[in-house]
């Protein structure tokens, strides 16, 4: 089976054939300010913006700098990291700072702050906030940067259908991931990969916020970013302003179950997307709902054994093929370039736009060069969760997966599984499943999608019902929809963020 991750809207998701999981938010240990006076005595030293993201015309007042962090805060003055931070000054009346984190794990908070300056720079936000994004350590624009594959070793990674499993099959699969693994332990240093999980990205926001001068926050997390902001509301509760978690999901369940609801809101997608398409006479799917997975198997499972040519040398592999599938369903305004590509490998002709949208997700340049979203998703995700390491698990697992998502599922269940790359990981994650614990009344909205994919409407629900939240339910087929042009969401998360008032109870958009 083909595994999901979940990102904001701005970020990508990487694939793997064993289940991969949604983290469970962690327990981030509170450093009390003047235990490390080097760390939280410092302030960035803003620079220009040139470096990381290009040109600024649409930004001209934005600053960029970096602060330095403990590679383990249990020892201080050891190694550093530095993150990269950029703020956009408000323009009006000022309010305070508001953090914005895109996801992923391993999505760019300064390249999200840099785009959502350019849109909301004559909003009520933009006005009344300094919007500031940093870089998760080993993320983005921060350093040491989380990078185990060359763009070459990434290109012949994806070549890898990942599909058979037989016995022999799976043996090979689990190699390839250990292989993967290994040069992260090689090329990223143990220490450092021990080091990157949620608990110490929330330690690092408070150091951030210190090092910005300000006594709370205000904070905006999407998707895996609702996690750091759950995490940093259990350890720093008295510094949160108002925190606004799109696209969250249910901490209290273990990875597996997480994933294993993730794959059912692709499926869900899935038919959303087929129900669209078949509204047309020439969809590649047909119009027959009882068949759309039949279909859309028929056209990609030939791609295992023969990739299909396209005007791109490198033709569209089995793997790419699933990942620009699940890309398209993260929003509707990509079923087009779906559509498309099935069209083409249906008329044998270019299905070339599964390969753009592929690349699209993994962030491959037009250069063949790589950014390291997927190299750092991996990273963080396996040092926050603990993931069995029984073969057993993972192949009941397996057979979950092939009811709940038929359309991700190939061949048929045959006893045997991969184990996820994180079983196989250097470095163990520590934290377990466990509910959110509220920072306090009043202080969180949680925005939740009938039909996110990555993550689903339920997961939002338990969380707001953890944190003692509001909910603002959304009506759509999408992954997170704030600042996304829906008025009724943004009118209430504004009005939140800048007032302070409360959603309507049970707020329907």
């Amino acid at each position: 089976m083909t595994a999901m991750w979940r990102v904001g809207r701005s970020g990508t998701a990487l694939l793997a054939c064993a289940l991969t999981a949604v983290l469970a938010s962690p327990t981030a240990s509170a450093t009390p300010e003047g235990t490390a006076t080097q760390t939280y005595g410092q302030a960035p030293v803003w620079d220009g913006c040139d470096r990381f993201v290009g040109s600024t015309a649409a930004i001209p007042t934005a600053q960029c700098g970096t602060v330095s962090v403990p590679v383990d805060y249990a020892n201080p003055e050891g190694a550093q990291a530095q993150l990269a931070v950029i703020r956009i000054p408000a323009s009006g009346d000022r309010i305070g700072v508001l953090m914005v984190n895109p996801g992923g794990p391993g999505a760019s908070a300064v390249d999200t702050a840099a785009g959502m300056g350019a849109a909301l720079a004559d909003t009520e936000i933009g006005r009344r906030f300094d919007l500031v994004g940093f870089d998760p350590r080993g993320v983005g624009h921060s350093t040491p940067e989380l990078r185990c594959r060359t763009d070459a070793e990434f290109d012949a990674y994806r070549r890898e259908p990942n599909a058979d499993y037989s016995q022999a099959g799976v043996a090979h699969i689990e190699a390839v991931y250990r292989d993967f693994a290994q040069k992260c332990a090689d090329r990223v240093g143990v220490e450092f990969l021990a080091n990157v999980g949620t608990a110490p990205t929330a330690q690092d926001m408070d150091v951030v916020r210190a090092a910005l001068g300000e006594n709370q926050i205000n904070y905006l997390g999407f998707s895996y970013g609702s996690e750091i902001g759950a995490a940093y509301a259990e350890a720093f509760p008295d510094r949160i302003r108002a925190m606004v978690l799109d696209g969250a999901v249910d901490p209290s369940l273990d990875p597996i179950e997480e994933n294993l609801r993730q794959l059912a809101g692709f499926q869900t997608a899935f038919d959303d997307y087929a129900a669209d398409c078949a509204q047309s006479t020439d969809c590649p799917l047909g119009t027959d709902p009882t068949k759309f997975v039949d279909r859309y198997h028929q056209l990609i499972d030939p791609l295992v054994t023969q990739p299909a040519a396209t005007s791109d040398p490198r033709g569209l592999s089995y793997q790419d093929a699933i990942t620009g599938t699940v890309n398209a369903l993260y929003t509707r305004q990509y079923w087009k370039f779906l559509t498309s590509g099935l069209l083409g490998l249906q008329r044998g002709t270019d299905p070339g736009d599964l390969l753009l949208l592929a690349d699209d997700y993994l962030k491959r340049g037009p250069d063949g060069h790589y950014q390291n979203s997927q190299d750092a998703f991996y990273s963080i995700r396996c040092a926050n969760s603990q993931f069995p390491t029984d073969p057993a698990v993972w192949v009941a697992a397996d057979q979950r997966s092939r009811e709940v998502a038929p359309f991700l599922s190939y061949g048929s269940f045959t006893g045997f599984a991969p184990r996820d790359v994180c079983a196989l990981w250097p470095v163990q994650g520590t934290s377990a499943p466990r509910p959110a614990v509220s920072p306090g009344p009043g202080k969180v909205v949680v925005v939740s999608t009938t039909h996110d994919p990555a993550t689903p409407y339920e997961g939002g629900v338990e969380l707001a019902r953890q944190l003692g939240a509001s909910l603002i339910t959304f009506d759509g087929t999408q992954h997170t929809v704030v600042f996304n042009g829906d008025a009724c969401v943004d009118t209430a998360v504004v009005d939140f963020l800048v007032n302070g008032v409360q959603p309507p109870p049970g707020l329907r958009c």
